[in-house]
């Protein structure tokens, strides 16, 4: 059973008079800046000058420094810039400044654990995950709320690793709704799994399968549309709620049926296999070198972005959700 925190077995004291510097401002830096400040930790943001960034988090009221400044500053530096701008920017601006008794944070294990950034001796290494978009930390947080999320230690010279993320995860909210122990390697792993199998690839193109199947055949697009990709947010939403009980409990018998008969069928041990082997590529490094690793990597992404814009679910999709938005 994994082990789980919240909010009243988590003490925050242990981040008393500690500054935290949080590197970039977008989505999860903005948002984890800001809760850990109303919070009431010492929050810095590092960033680059004079950009949108910076602005805003002046607009903010946030204390702005550059990345050196605030990495020299701080006791605890979040990096929270995006997994290919890491490693440069740790290198350059971060690893200069990083002395024995000072914290270095992700959000996501990826740099780490595949070995891209390498802090000396000395330097404790935390992960604070929330499971959950950066808007959204911030509104739950502002409802009294939060999103959950996972932490984990890389190294622990200090010994007070752990309490030092987990004080961070209650610091952005987390832990009103629960803070889960993980690993750098299970983070990962199981992250990159999920986004390529599941979340991003696997839903992605089961939706662009369903809308060919049915548009080859005759069926007009904006009806196959609908019905492969519209109608997918209920489902989820009831998924989310309570499960897949739940979402079997409120469709039609019809529905039932089919998707409890013929869905293994087609979502079958193949497709099983098939994510087997893109979880060894995760594992043996292969896909990092074919992301990180891999020079013509942003030209790859951009052309398939491309292709993906121009595919007629979306050329489709663009018109119907035009006519049916809200005046």
């Amino acid at each position: 059973m994994a082990k789980i925190w919240r909010d009243n077995e988590i003490d925050i004291s242990v981040l008393d008079g500690k500054v935290v510097a949080v590197i970039g401002y977008g989505s999860q830096g903005r948002a984890q800046a800001l809760n850990m400040k109303d919070s009431g930790l010492n929050v810095v943001v590092g960033l680059r000058p004079g950009g949108e960034s910076w602005k805003r988090a002046e607009n903010d009221n946030v204390k702005v420094k550059t990345i050196e400044e605030a990495v020299k500053e701080a006791d605890i530096i979040h990096l929270l810039i995006p997994d290919t701008e890491q490693p440069k920017v740790y290198k350059e601006r971060i690893e200069p400044h990083l002395k024995p008794g000072k914290t270095l944070g992700f959000s996501h294990g990826y740099n780490f654990h595949f070995k891209l950034i390498d802090p000396p001796e000395g330097v404790d290494v935390i992960m604070v995950a929330p499971k959950g978009p950066g808007p959204i930390l911030r509104e739950t947080y502002l409802r009294g709320d939060g999103v959950p999320a996972l932490v984990a230690v890389g190294r622990d010279f200090s010994g007070k690793a752990l309490e030092k993320a987990l004080a961070m995860a209650k610091a952005i909210g987390a832990s009103r709704r629960g803070v889960i122990l993980t690993t750098f390697q299970e983070e990962t792993e199981t992250d990159l799994l999920g986004e390529q199998a599941v979340l991003v690839g696997g839903v992605m193109e089961l939706i662009k399968k369903g809308f060919e199947v049915l548009v080859e055949n005759g069926y007009q697009p904006e009806v196959a549309y609908f019905e492969v990709c519209n109608e997918l947010k209920l489902i989820v939403d009831l998924i989310y709620r309570g499960g897949l009980m739940e979402m079997l409990r409120a469709v039609s018998d019809t529905a039932k049926y089919g998707g409890l008969v013929v869905g293994p069928q087609i979502i079958d041990e193949r497709v099983k296999q098939n994510m087997l082997n893109a979880l060894k590529k995760i594992k043996d490094g292969s896909f990092e070198k074919m992301w990180t690793g891999n020079p013509k990597a942003r030209e790859i992404l951009n052309s398939k972005m491309e292709e993906v814009s121009k595919h007629p679910l979306e050329v489709v999709g663009k018109e119907v959700r035009k006519l049916f938005e809200t005046k």
